[in-house]
């Protein structure tokens, strides 16, 4: 094809696997691979875990050893961030040096956790996690014996209190919401995670926020909430969510809804600006809705699908959507987007720490979830890439084999 030069901003997760795509796709132009980190690309996943706990090295995460790295061939900008696209001149413009020239643009510049907007907010002791240099940071205040005050009950948030209680740290966590990760997971899974926390010695406090952070006479923090209560710690973790890094493209000109707008063969409202990971919003044919996945699934597999597209290759980007978290000895996994409209089956007792929770829509399975229950979570995928029609009682019996139905 008669691409010379594609320009990827973003050196994350998506952004390094676009890289990656190109080449082993028989790409032989010119990459630029613009990111404002100093690192080459890596995995966020472990940060919250491994990483955090002082059990790996940050430098585990990165997609690929140093040599591999160099064999790509790619003009790597790192600790340089985009700060204008000229789209009439096909330009970029950077924080630092010459503007950069392209032929096909990919945009895999992620997004940054949201602050907490309340006094004492950017107070020393008070983080978010989103970077290596956030776990470092995170990591060096984790000492035993201490008090973590984590904001937000989602995710991240639960991650790191397990994290921090297995280095023996009291943590308290606050989530706004009536239930913990009520934004992506039914009531029983999100009871299941209160007992689960609960047993490991975290106070779970439900239905308030934090109104004002402050020094505490003594050294350390305080938090107050809005029922009044205070809680006193020595750290602040927030984990209150992600905002797209969308910009630059909207300065651009590009079409943008919570992120950029994309179609399933990842391109923007611009045919030669594409756009995967965490920054691109796209209709997710499994939802029935636009949206942006925040996984490592289709921060790899959306990287992948843009990169084949800038070269002109066919793309259907629609994978069946796939998060997990790992949280104590627990592994929760998901399949599908539940929805509040879908019949819930739960297999097995949520009193255990092995169990399925399946979402029917009328007699088939659309999403599936649950912990420590990975084979079954294999048919069940099957069940909903297939969309094969169900009995909910047997679905529902422990007892009948998956593989039979």
């Amino acid at each position: 094809m008669n691409t010379d030069t594609i320009v990827i901003v973003g050196a994350g997760q998506a952004g390094g696997w676009a890289a990656q795509t190109l080449r082993s796709e028989g790409f032989k132009g010119r990459i630029v691979l613009i990111g404002d980190e100093a690192h080459r690309p890596y995995e966020r996943p472990p940060l919250s875990k491994a990483v955090l706990a002082g059990d790996a090295h940050a430098d585990s995460t990165h997609l690929l050893k140093q040599d591999a790295f160099d064999r790509l061939d790619i003009d790597w900008r790192p600790k340089v961030a985009a700060t204008r696209i000229d789209r009439p001149a096909t330009q970029v413009h950077l924080s630092q040096g010459e503007p950069v020239r392209y032929d096909k643009l990919i945009l895999c510049n992620g997004g940054r956790a949201r602050r907490l907007e309340v006094p004492g907010a950017d107070l020393p002791g008070v983080f978010t996690l989103r970077s290596i240099e956030d776990a470092m940071a995170l990591g060096a205040a984790l000492s035993a014996n201490k008090r973590l005050l984590i904001v937000g009950g989602g995710w991240i948030g639960l991650e790191v209190a397990a994290t921090a209680r297995k280095k023996g740290l009291d943590v308290t966590v606050v989530e706004a919401m009536d239930r913990l990760c009520k934004r992506t997971v039914p009531p029983v899974i999100s009871g299941y995670l209160h007992r689960l926390h609960s047993a490991h010695g975290v106070e779970v406090l439900l239905g308030t926020g934090v109104r004002a952070l402050a020094r505490a006479p003594g050294g350390g923090l305080s938090a107050t909430l809005d029922d009044g209560r205070a809680i006193a710690c020595d750290a602040v973790l927030v984990g209150i969510g992600l905002v797209a890094n969308d910009a630059l493209a909207r300065e651009a000109g590009l079409a943008c809804e919570g992120g950029v707008v994309v179609d399933s063969q990842c391109r923007s409202s611009d045919p030669d600006i594409l756009a995967a990971g965490d920054v691109a919003a796209w209709h997710c044919e499994w939802a029935g809705r636009r949206m942006r996945l925040e996984s490592w699934q289709n921060a790899q597999e959306q990287g992948i699908a843009a990169a084949r597209a800038a070269l002109g290759m066919a793309v259907n980007h629609q994978p069946l959507p796939w998060f997990w978290s790992d949280q104590y000895d627990v592994n929760l996994q998901i399949f599908g987007m539940p929805a509040p409209s879908h019949r819930v089956v739960v297999r097995g007792d949520p009193d255990s720490h092995v169990f399925v929770v399946f979402f029917l829509d009328q007699d088939k399975v659309v999403a599936a979830l649950g912990p420590n229950c990975a084979k079954d979570l294999r048919f069940a995928r099957r069940l909903i890439e297939r969309r094969t029609s169900i009995d909910p009682e047997r679905l529902a019996d422990s007892r009948t084999p998956l593989a039979k139905l």
